[in-house]
């Protein structure tokens, strides 16, 4: 903990010492003693933690004294200690904002060391949420958030930058995986609403029959189990951001009351009567093509219309060019800080490994492969062997990379020899191809 420094006013030199000596006990507190109002006064530029102020001096009186140090600054915490034990005076600071008023006697020092270290905290604990408010703040930067060089990227910095002028609502579409909450979370952390709640709800993850009431809250007794009232996710968004995420998988009776509740900026709980009214602004995101759901009858036309906003369409990582690396690079800093390795690098093979895989899934994808590789390596660099990609997305995406058609025909040919568990007989036969041709492929791949 840093030192905390203590303003001490007291005329009575005994008194004064007694108590300095006393709260030097503990070392982290520095304790300056003055005897009158204006020394106080005179040293204010030394930006006290704490002041400890004597009700009655001999130059001024404690509540002109307290007013003096207000007007210079207002948010130094005061302690008030007076031989007067008068309830009245001591409300009457209470409300003129100290933080506590000690009556002197023989237990002034022990509730002054309390006094203090209950102030402390609120201190300490004031500077941490100040400290987290900065962090959040940096974090969903879009410079920290949104990791990428780009044009793919730099038109979505673009609608982010547009979105932040104005309160409209924000569709963020984009494969599963390609960020849209952190979009969501840069959006609401860059706008003038940055110190209001960001409130983000899951669609595909509340079972249907709990949505309505996740949504606009209960009232005690609105249905069986509910015990207490609860508030819902749009009253708890009010003045911030409420983000909807997988919005396409809402139902369609709910999707009439999302719209109504959109229209009229009002919720009434389940189980209640009175309309309240709510300030938020909204961010939806999907993986589906909203249009096309609302063509198949899965999506309310009018909905869509409200909700569309400013859309935002996430590019996938495949065609995001050297962002992959740039990415690769932040996620390999990211684990090894974490887990308190050293620094890992990636060779030159393992860059073009990285750089011809087309990433099914993503960023998230990414991640995983390169904490997998971090824990594989030999701790100085990440090698081709140390990256590991699932089976599960090798079969479709053959196509998403850019490659000649024999470059083509010897994947395809190596996936169907992998399956078939080396098998070239059966795998000339799956592919309608002479053995010839496989034993050609691998005679040339061991050259």
């Amino acid at each position: 903990m840093n030192s905390l420094k203590i303003f001490l006013i007291e005329d009575d030199p005994f008194f004064g010492e007694t108590l300095r000596y006393h709260l030097r006990l503990n070392p982290d507190y520095d304790i300056h003693l003055f005897q009158t109002g204006k020394e106080c006064i005179e040293n204010l530029y030394k930006k006290p933690d704490i002041i400890c102020l004597d009700f009655g001096l001999p130059d001024i009186s404690g509540d002109k004294l307290l007013k003096k140090i207000q007007e210079i600054n207002n948010s130094i915490p005061i302690i008030i200690i007076s031989g007067q034990d008068n309830i009245e005076i001591a409300v009457d600071f209470l409300k003129s904002g100290v933080k506590d008023y000690i009556v002197k006697n023989n237990h002034t020092k022990d509730i002054l060391w309390n006094s203090i270290i209950k102030i402390r905290e609120n201190i300490n604990l004031v500077h941490e949420v100040e400290e987290l408010k900065e962090q959040l703040e940096q974090k969903f930067s879009f410079e920290k958030s949104i990791i990428g060089q780009s044009d793919a990227i730099k038109s979505v910095f673009n609608k982010i930058n547009k979105a932040l002028n104005t309160n409209i609502n924000v569709s963020i579409t984009g494969e599963t995986g390609t960020g849209k909450e952190v979009v969501a979370k840069a959006i609401h952390y860059n706008s003038d609403k940055k110190n209001k709640p960001f409130i983000a709800v899951n669609m595909a993850a509340i079972p249907k029959e709990l949505i309505e009431s996740e949504f606009f809250g209960h009232e005690k007794g609105a249905f069986t189990g509910a015990e207490n009232r609860a508030i819902g996710k749009f009253e708890q968004a009010d003045g911030g951001t409420i983000f909807l995420d997988e919005i396409a998988e809402l139902d369609l009776n709910l999707q009439s009351k999302l719209l109504r509740v959109l229209q009229e900026r009002e919720v009434i709980r389940l189980g209640g009567k009175e309309k309240i009214k709510f300030n938020a602004r909204l961010i939806i995101a999907t993986h589906k093509d909203l249009a096309q759901e609302v063509k198949k009858g899965n999506f309310r036309e009018d909905l869509y219309y409200r909700i569309i906003g400013l859309p935002i369409e996430l590019p996938p990582l495949r065609d995001r060019g050297n962002d992959k690396l740039l990415l690769a690079k932040y996620f390999i800093d990211l684990f090894t800080k974490e887990n308190k390795m050293k620094s890992i690098s990636l060779s030159k093979e393992a860059k073009d490994k990285l750089s011809k895989y087309p990433f099914p899934g993503n960023i998230r994808e990414l991640k995983s492969v390169v904490d997998l590789a971090c824990v594989m390596s030999d701790g100085k660099e990440i090698q081709t062997e140390d990256l590991t990609f699932s089976s599960i997305n090798d079969t479709n995406f053959f196509l998403s990379e850019e490659k000649t058609l024999k470059e083509y025909t010897s994947d395809i040919i190596l996936h169907y020899l992998k399956k078939n568990n080396n098998d070239v007989i059966k795998t000339a036969q799956k592919l309608d191809i002479g053995k010839s041709t496989i034993y050609n492929l691998l005679n040339a791949q061991n050259k």
